[in-house]
């Protein structure tokens, strides 16, 4: 048996002809990636969407080690979630280059109180988005929050794969009340909460998510 540990499994790896990107098309997208690398089971790292997908992804116990969730939920959209998405998504369409308001956009849902006194560098990073494909973006956004549907009764049926949820207490995206209900429907899952941390905990807090990390999967019985 091979394990691996696979990051960043993105909407890119779904056909652009499909409407929205549901979970179970990014669940069906990384068995195939698992089969084309040989990889009969993974410990699944991600997060936001890709947590979400993690959280998810031992509905398939026979290709998963263990799985962890990093500020990701498995509840609705908010009305202002809704909202927000569905004005930004068709304003994003228009244009073939990212718009600088998506930087703004970026900074004021990614950094906390924390990064915006004191980590220059990580706000910096926040420019990333106007990189991005606009349009690949306002698609992310349909998928991601307008068409987010509710999964805790789907994540109540996950047994003996075990499961680490990680978020961040500064993160306005999902805040810990929201990830914690979602950790709560796992049976048997760990939650742990990293302070003065916001969306892109990976990113602005590794130091802390890779301690959380290598301290769960360290706990994993051996013949995990």
């Amino acid at each position: 048996m091979t394990t691996n540990r696979l990051e960043g499994v993105t909407e890119e790896l779904i056909p652009t002809s499909l409407g929205l990107i549901n979970l179970k098309d990014c669940s069906d997208a990384l068995v195939e990636i698992l089969n084309a690398l040989d990889i009969d089971k993974c410990v699944l790292v991600d997060n936001s969407r890709g947590g979400m997908l993690a959280g998810v992804f031992p509905e398939y116990p026979q290709r998963t080690t263990a799985a962890i969730g990093i500020n990701c939920t498995a509840s609705l959209p908010t009305t202002f979630e809704s909202i927000w998405a569905t004005a930004l998504s068709p304003f994003l369409s228009l244009h073939a280059k990212m718009p600088p308001l998506a930087a703004k956009a970026a900074r004021a849902a990614f950094a906390g109180p924390t990064a915006e006194a004191t980590n220059p560098h990580f706000l910096e990073f926040t420019n990333f988005v106007l990189n991005d494909d606009p349009k690949s973006v306002a698609r992310a956004l349909r998928s991601i929050l307008i068409g987010r549907k509710d999964e805790h009764r789907r994540l109540n049926t996950i047994r003996n794969v075990p499961v680490l949820i990680i978020t961040g207490e500064e993160d306005s995206q999902f805040p810990v009340h929201v990830v914690r209900k979602m950790a709560d429907a796992i049976e048997g899952s760990t939650f742990r909460v990293l302070q003065h941390t916001a969306h892109l905990a990976a990113r602005e807090n590794s130091q802390g998510v890779d301690a959380e990390i290598d301290a769960f999967l360290a706990a994993l019985p051996a013949a995990a």
